[in-house]
């Protein structure tokens, strides 16, 4: 799953049995019609009007509190008329809904790890739509074609969530310090989170390694797991209030919005000094979907400046750097301070990274599920 491991509203899915209920929607998807379309030769004026016309939008993996979603939505809705419905799920089960369901397509649009972009749009899932704020996204987090397949709305960076009843009130601010003052970790699916993926990427950086040698992320996991110290499970508000986890990897704004769910100084929220990895999210099209014009605004409405300052508000950071942010924008993110010093990472070598993903199940299992 994809959401904070998780917000307490979250529920299990199965890929290949999910079931999505499209809530109206006359026009019938044509795959030759959707090939056809060229969103980016359209005004947006052009857009808004047949996104008013189809009337909702459907989303995969953009739950209301993952980043602040729920105002955003509100918004497509008191702006344009534009109803929502949301399925939570991880990265890797969007890509597979858009794919199985093909012309009987119930998701509209999607939010991925980064990786996962360039791998929808190698599977032929993804619609191109730049938006009118394309030459504001960095070139690093947007399609090399420059067409609009996919591009970064936010970024995060891989901090702790801290249970400081856990602790005894000690805050840990490093992976070495997790490990040498025997913390209890959990961390989720390895094999499908994304969030998890760059938790076990934050643990390489810190102990010597890269997106092209996972292995010293693997041999720290396993170190923590043979001291019976390392939960695989993931983590909710609820299992959080209830004291099932110390110490959980999670990207900041996760962090924080579980952090202000709580109403609590018991949890702390801290950028990990030794390695913490920075990456983002994109939004995705399915080439398949129904409602195209009203995923391609709602694309849109994400990457405006309202759109950015709900992100902010969800403790995400936008992707467009001179966006105006508003004062409870600013607020919500943490002080700048609490990264200048830390060991923030950015992938150096794209393709390693997205080689090793497939592969990471199976790697987790033989050097840290074995130790468990």
């Amino acid at each position: 799953m994809k959401t904070i491991k998780k917000l307490s509203y979250l529920f299990t899915i199965g890929v290949l049995g999910i079931s999505l209920t499209a809530c109206g929607g006359n026009a019938k998807n044509d795959q030759s019609e959707q090939a056809a379309l060229d969103l980016n030769s359209m005004t947006v004026e052009e857009i808004t009007k047949k996104a008013k016309e189809e009337g909702e939008v459907n989303s995969v993996g953009m739950p209301d509190a993952w980043a602040n979603w729920k105002e955003t939505w509100a918004d497509m809705d008191s702006e344009y008329g534009i109803k929502h419905v949301d399925t939570d799920m991880s990265s890797a089960e969007e890509l597979a809904i858009f794919e199985n369901e093909k012309d009987n397509a119930s998701a509209d649009i999607g939010d991925v790890g980064i990786a996962f972009g360039p791998e929808a749009q190698n599977r032929g899932l993804l619609l191109p739509y730049k938006t009118s704020y394309y030459d504001e996204i960095p070139d690093w987090a947007k399609d090399s074609e420059k067409e609009g397949y996919w591009l970064l709305s936010y970024t995060g960076t891989m901090a702790f969530m801290v249970d400081t009843e856990a602790t005894g009130g000690k805050v840990p601010t490093s992976w070495k310090e997790v490990l040498d003052g025997d913390y209890a970790l959990s961390i989720g699916d390895v094999s499908s989170g994304n969030q998890e993926q760059f938790a076990l990427l934050s643990a390489a950086i810190a102990n010597g390694g890269d997106e092209t040698n996972l292995q010293p992320g693997l041999d720290y996991f396993a170190k923590i797991a043979e001291k019976g110290k390392l939960h695989n499970q993931e983590s909710s508000v609820a299992t959080l209030q209830a004291g099932e986890h110390t110490i959980v990897p999670m990207w900041d704004f996760n962090a924080l919005s579980a952090q202000d769910e709580l109403g609590s100084d018991r949890f702390k929220v801290v950028i990990p000094q030794d390695g913490a990895v920075m990456s983002g999210y994109t939004t995705i099209l399915n080439s398949y979907s129904k409602r195209p014009h009203a995923a391609a605004l709602a694309r849109e409405y994400i990457l405006s400046d309202a759109g950015q300052n709900n992100l902010a508000r969800g403790h995400a950071r936008p992707i467009r750097e001179n966006v105006e942010l508003d004062e409870d924008a600013k607020a919500a993110l943490l002080p700048d301070s609490e990264y200048k010093d830390a060991n923030v990472y950015t992938i150096k070598n794209a393709d390693a990274w997205n080689e090793a993903l497939p592969n990471l199940g199976n790697m987790w299992q033989d050097s840290v599920g074995s130790k468990m």
